[in-house]
C-alpha cells in the first residue's frame, strides 16, 4: 500500500503526477453520459484506449452496446517518486466498469508499434474473443521504432513550406495570457518521419496481422480517428507536418478499402486532450469554440461513431469517404464567430473573449484534478495494479 496526498505539480499544460481517484471519477463521469441498449454481442480492438477519443470510444462501446474487447495503450506505473500516469488509472477504472457490466475486456500495456505487442494482443483475441468485429485506431505518439528495421522515427509539430506564427493561450500563476508563438518549417526528412509515426503504416499492419491469424469477423470494419479543424489552426495542424501524417492515414483507408477491408477514417471534432493541449494555438481555439458554441464531448461523438459502425445509423460520409463527426464545429456560423473572437483577442481581454478558465480546468481533469466529488486533501492509493482482464 502506498497512500499519499497528490497535488498537481508541473509546468504549463504538463503535469508530473496524476490523481488516482480523480482519474477514476473521470471514467465514471464519461460512462454516465451513456445510456445502454440491447445489442447482439460484438467485439472490438482499440489501439490507444487509455486517453482522448480512444478512451471515449472504449467507454461508449462498452457501456452502450456491451462490447467485449481488448484495449492497447502505453502507460507508466507508479514509482517511489511519481504516481502512475493518468492513463494507467483510467484503464484500471475502465476495467472495473467492464467487470461490473459483465463484459470481457483485457488491457495490454505495451508499445502498439511492436510486433511482439501484436502477437500478445492477437493471442488474447483468439483465446478470449474469437473474432474481431471492429478495430479502432487512435494513436498519438511522439516517436515510433519500426520493429522490422530497428529505425526510430520522431514526429514534429512544424509548418510546411513557410514559417508560421500563431496566437496561443498560456497561463502564468493561473492567469491566462496571450502569446505569439513562432513555428519553424519542417524539413522533408522531418515530414517523412512524422508520417512514419502518425500515418497509416502501423494501422495497416494491425489489420494484416489479424488477417494472417484469421481473426476478422465476417462484418469486420475499422476506423482510424483523425482531425481536420479550423483554418485558424490549419497552418500548424492540417497543413503542417501532422497534417501530412493525417493525409497518409486517410490514404491508407482508401488502400485498405481497395483490398476489400471496410476501412474509413473518422474526423472527430475539437476536444481537450493530452495530445491537443500541447499544440500551439489549439488551446486558444478550443477555448474560443467553447465560448461561442460549446463542444460535443468525446463520448457524445463516440456514441455517434458506434451508431454508424454497428449499422444502427447510416454513415455520415463526406466526398472523400470520411465519417464526419465534426460538422457541428465547422458550421459556417460557428467558425465565423470563433474567427471574430480570435481576431479580437488581446493580452488584456483574453479572459473575457475565451473560456480560458474552463480550458485550464479541463487540462487539469486530464490528470484527475479539479474533478467534482474528489477530496484532494485526503490520502489516496497511488500504487494501483494493472488490470489482468475481466
Amino acid at each position: 500500500m502506498s497512500e499519499r496526498v497528490v497535488k498537481p505539480v508541473g509546468r504549463g499544460f504538463l503535469f508530473l503526477d496524476s490523481h488516482p481517484a480523480g482519474c477514476a471519477r473521470v471514467v465514471r463521469d464519461m460512462a454516465a453520459e451513456v445510456s445502454s441498449r440491447p445489442a447482439e454481442r460484438r467485439t472490438a480492438l482499440v489501439i490507444g484506449s487509455s486517453s482522448g477519443y480512444g478512451l471515449a470510444t472504449t467507454i461508449a462501446g462498452l457501456a452502450r452496446y456491451g462490447i467485449d474487447g481488448v484495449g492497447v495503450c502505453f502507460e507508466k506505473a507508479a514509482t517511489a517518486r511519481r504516481t502512475a500516469t493518468a492513463g494507467w488509472y483510467r484503464t484500471a477504472e475502465t476495467a472495473a466498469l467492464a467487470a461490473e457490466l459483465g463484459r470481457s475486456w483485457s488491457f495490454v500495456n505495451a508499445d502498439a508499434f511492436a510486433d511482439t505487442t501484436k502477437d500478445e494482443v492477437l493471442d488474447l483475441v483468439a483465446s478470449r474473443l474469437g473474432k474481431i468485429d471492429h478495430l479502432i485506431y487512435s494513436v498519438a505518439a511522439p516517436r515510433r521504432t519500426d520493429p522490422r528495421t530497428g529505425e526510430t522515427y520522431q514526429s514534429v509539430l512544424k509548418a510546411i513550406g513557410a514559417p508560421h506564427s500563431t496566437k496561443s493561450l498560456a497561463f502564468e500563476d493561473g492567469t491566462p495570457v496571450l502569446q505569439e508563438v513562432g513555428i519553424e518549417v519542417a524539413t522533408d526528412d522531418e515530414i517523412a518521419q512524422t508520417v512514419k509515426v502518425m500515418g497509416g503504416e502501423d494501422w495497416a499492419r494491425w489489420i494484416t496481422a489479424l488477417q494472417d491469424r484469421d481473426l476478422l469477423g465476417p462484418a469486420f470494419n475499422t476506423v482510424a480517428l483523425t482531425y481536420i479543424g479550423s483554418e485558424l489552426t490549419g497552418p500548424l495542424y492540417r497543413q503542417g507536418s501532422i497534417g501530412a501524417a493525417k493525409a497518409d492515414l486517410e490514404q491508407t483507408a482508401l488502400k485498405l478499402a481497395v483490398d476489400g477491408v471496410a476501412a474509413m477514417t473518422s474526423v472527430n471534432g475539437a476536444a481537450v486532450t493530452q495530445a491537443s493541449s500541447a499544440i500551439p494555438g489549439i488551446g486558444l481555439y478550443v477555448s474560443l469554440l467553447h465560448k461561442v458554441a460549446g463542444l460535443q464531448t468525446p463520448v457524445q461523438q463516440s456514441i455517434a461513431l458506434w451508431e454508424q459502425l454497428t449499422g444502427e445509423a447510416a454513415p455520415d460520409l463526406d466526398d472523400e469517404g470520411r465519417i464526419r463527426l465534426d460538422r457541428w464545429e465547422l458550421n459556417d456560423d460557428v467558425q465565423n464567430a470563433v474567427r471574430a473572437q480570435w481576431q479580437s483577442a488581446t493580452h488584456d481581454n483574453i479572459a473575457e473573449v475565451a473560456d480560458a478558465a474552463w480550458f485550464l480546468a479541463e487540462v487539469r481533469r486530464l490528470y484527475g484534478f479539479d474533478v467534482p466529488g474528489v477530496d484532494y486533501e485526503a490520502e489516496t492509493e497511488v500504487d494501483v495494479e494493472w488490470p489482468t482482464g475481466a
